[in-house]
């Protein structure tokens, strides 16, 4: 689990891909102490939780290993990504952990299009749109994920949505280099999705 507060921008140095395309292993530098990086730990990347399958250091720069599968190279932004791309991280949660975002479980629903951007003053408004199917799971002053970032919807309009977005959250996450046009990964608050499943269950 984790709260979508990224804690890192990392970037990735290489990828691999498998001969059959099933599987991408991705090589990403970050701050993070290597010390406290162990195999089979999970850190958030863009919001899609992955699970660390070797470390090192090299040079002063800390860096992990994770696989991406088929599933996530088909439905999140893992598909684009390449060597130089920035990633926003963050580690998971641990009991007695400041939970400053919401709850996120690192599983990305699927992706949303940014269709503006709106600078203002020393602040960025997004408007996003996303399928139908995750668009009832999102409503004003609720919680979003995006790109792994803890976020409160602004506004809805049927399967578009509105973030406006702080000094501090542009110049620590990846969020400030989005642009009209971009593909973000998106999970939907579980506190939504839930209360929408049950609200489907005959009494």
């Amino acid at each position: 689990m984790f709260t979508g507060i990224v804690t890192d921008v990392g970037e990735i140095i290489s990828l691999a891909p498998t001969a059959q395309g099933q599987l991408h292993r991705l090589r990403v530098v970050c701050r993070y102490d290597h010390s406290t990086i162990a195999n089979g730990a999970s850190i958030a990347c863009n919001g899609v939780c992955l699970t660390v399958v070797d470390s090192g250091v090299e040079g002063k720069k800390t860096w992990f290993e994770v696989d991406a599968a088929a599933e996530t190279l088909g439905m999140t932004t893992a598909k684009y990504w390449s060597a130089g791309t920035k990633l926003n991280l963050e580690r998971a949660l641990k009991i007695g952990d400041e939970l400053g975002g919401h709850i996120v479980a690192g599983h990305a629903d699927g992706i949303a299009n940014i269709a503006s951007r709106d600078d203002l003053p020393n602040m960025a408004r997004f408007q996003l749109r996303t399928s139908r199917e995750l668009a009832r799971f999102i409503a004003p002053k609720g919680s979003v994920t995006l790109d792994g970032v803890s976020l409160t919807v602004n506004s809805v309009d049927d399967m578009a949505f509105s973030v406006l977005i702080i000094p501090h959250t542009l110049n620590v996450t990846t969020l400030g280099g989005w642009r009209a046009g971009s593909e973000v990964n998106i999970e939907v608050d579980l506190m939504a999705r839930y209360a929408a499943r049950l609200s489907e269950l005959p009494m």
